[in-house]
């Protein structure tokens, strides 16, 4: 006599990008139905997800009909208006991470004020109406949107009053605010990366050292070379106490200032997968991805004990186009870089080839830092279209 198979709760998430993509490995070995609302057909998780349907993440019916029969809704990104997820919280379905979680990570005015209440350490910051105000709190700044925001948009460096109207016309434009904060000097750039559950299990992963060019995030190294312990010890900490007090379920990012004077403060948040947790996949027991799916599902966290002494990620950024054409179409890439270095882990996203876009990332794993940097630039350079000096 034959049995039709048990199947889990289904899983719905909001946002067809690469994180919601790397999510569909992990949740095949688990046995976990995925549902997706994608942006539009073709886009990179909808590639890899059956289950998906297009629409707008900012209509609240659309959102209703994607979850509807779901057993829990989490997202690829942060920008579903927040009143939609208090009404999806209302009619039954498990919002992960919730709302009241989720808008630290969607207003950087709302996550600055709660993490001061924190006592958390943040840079020295004030939300600004004009540059008027801008001018007393004082130059250089860092002006941001406090919406909307992310791989460097929305986000102008400021050394007078003439450099602060694009600031304040973009704010005009979409109707948000504007937040200041110190131009922090800082030795590096630290990400600490937790996973909590709604029954309150937490896994945090090594503290992990970040480069970032013109703001987007280029080159992760885990954990972070010559990091101070006791400094680690505080920049894990911190996740672990913002994840409690701010109640967040699934994964969440903590993006950290080391300063030039032996501080750290924290400069942002992410409640999802996050670009410096991707060396996980390789380098560590259990990924980002996987611990996010169990974190939401409220299953048992897996370890995120490293694998190796050393796990280096770049990201593969689309090149200058030549004659119209990708200047280094990633497949054709594919036979250089694996016949180079056979233990090269690669993530393509299947997203269409532009200048600046994340299309990918390498990660190595080793013994030796200096010889994984090498592998992963190296490889990296090449699916660009661009060797250059740092990859040789």
């Amino acid at each position: 006599m034959s049995h039709a198979p048990e199947l889990a709760p289904t899983l719905a998430v909001i946002g067809g990008g690469q994180l919601a993509r790397m999510m569909a490995q992990p949740a095949i070995a688990l046995g976990l139905p995925m549902r997706l609302l994608a942006e539009a057909e073709g886009v990179s998780a909808a590639q890899v997800i059956v289950d998906h349907r297009v629409g707008d993440y900012r209509d609240l019916e659309t959102l209703r009909a994607i979850t509807e029969g779901c057993a829990v809704v989490t997202f690829d990104h942060e920008h579903v208006p927040t009143d939609h997820l208090h009404a999806l919280e209302q009619s039954g379905i498990a919002v992960r991470p919730g709302p009241d979680a989720l808008v630290h990570a969607q207003d950087k005015g709302v996550m600055r004020a709660r993490l001061t209440s924190l006592g958390i350490p943040c840079p020295r910051h004030a939300l600004v109406a004009d540059v008027a105000e801008v001018e007393a709190f004082g130059f250089p700044a860092v002006l941001k949107t406090t919406r909307g925001g992310y791989d460097g948009k929305g986000v102008w460096v400021v050394r007078s009053s003439d450099e602060c109207a694009a600031a304040f016309e973009t704010a005009a434009a979409s109707g948000v605010q504007i937040l200041a904060e110190e131009l922090v000097d800082f030795r590096r750039e630290l990400s600490a990366l937790v996973a909590r559950s709604p029954s309150g299990q937490a896994a945090g992963y090594p503290v992990v050292a970040s480069t970032q060019k013109d703001g987007i995030c280029h080159e992760v190294i885990a954990p972070a070379p010559d990091l101070d312990p006791a400094l680690s010890a505080q920049a894990q900490q911190i996740a672990l106490t913002v994840a409690g007090e701010l109640d967040v379920t699934g994964i969440l990012a903590v993006e950290l200032f080391e300063t030039t004077d032996g501080r750290v403060l924290v400069n942002e948040l992410a409640m999802r997968p996050h670009n410096t947790g991707h060396w996980s996949q390789d380098g560590a027991v259990t990924s980002q991805f996987e611990n996010h799916l169990r974190a939401v599902m409220d299953l048992p966290l897996g370890s995120p004990a490293t694998r190796a002494p050393w796990t280096v990620m770049v990201n593969i950024l689309g090149g200058e186009e030549v004659d119209g054409a990708a200047s280094a179409p990633l497949w054709q890439g594919l036979p250089h870089a694996m016949a180079r270095d056979p233990r090269l882990r690669v993530h393509l996203y299947g997203k269409e080839w532009r200048p600046g876009r994340k299309v990918g990332h390498v990660n190595t794993y080793g013994d030796d830092l200096a010889d994984c940097l090498e592998r992963a630039r190296h490889a990296a350079a090449w699916f660009r279209g661009d060797l250059g000096n740092d990859s040789e």
